[in-house]
């Protein structure tokens, strides 16, 4: 058996939290932009505090932390650009979260979409506008993962640079 010390332990672990970060940003209600924040700083802590430096562990949190506001705010701009209320982002939001965990990811767009149309159908009585609202609505949480899993990819990509470099 190999014994492996506590700073290759970390490490390890460290690229286990920025692949989950990739795989979290793909997955409604998982904090993909956390996990790779913990993964950067647990490397970070590993290699003796120095790589990577500070010029690029501050650009890496700015990343996380922009790619934890595209995923907390992307569902509720997207439903507002929709023409949705914020009443029903909020109430689609609520929905969404209850969903993940009876139906999964599948079940949140399903969920999210049905939750705006109707909320807004019942608001304005007008079936097309609420049917824009939850295509646009459905289509921004899309897009709001893709550009999620782009950043904390961008971020895995420079830890493996860090490390192989």
């Amino acid at each position: 058996m190999i014994a492996l010390g506590l700073d290759a332990l970390l490490i390890v672990v460290a690229f286990a939290l920025l692949v989950g970060g990739v795989v979290g940003s793909l997955t409604p209600q998982v904090p993909g932009a956390l996990l790779s924040l913990a993964g950067v700083y647990t490397y970070w802590y590993a290699s003796g505090m120095t790589d990577p430096g500070a010029l690029l562990l501050a650009a890496l949190t700015l990343v996380a932390v922009l790619t934890w506001v595209v995923d907390w705010a992307g569902g509720a701009v997207a439903a507002r650009v929709g023409g949705a209320s914020n009443w029903t982002a909020l109430l689609a939001g609520v929905v969404g979260l209850v969903l993940f965990f009876v139906t999964g990811p599948l079940g949140v767009l399903l969920g999210v979409a049905g939750t705006v149309f109707a909320v807004e159908f019942y608001r304005q009585e007008d079936a097309r506008g609420s049917a824009k609202a939850a295509l646009v609505t459905t289509a921004g949480m899309l897009a709001s993962g893709i550009v999620q899993a782009l950043l904390t990819g961008s971020i895995l990509v420079a830890m493996l640079a860090v490390a192989l470099l």
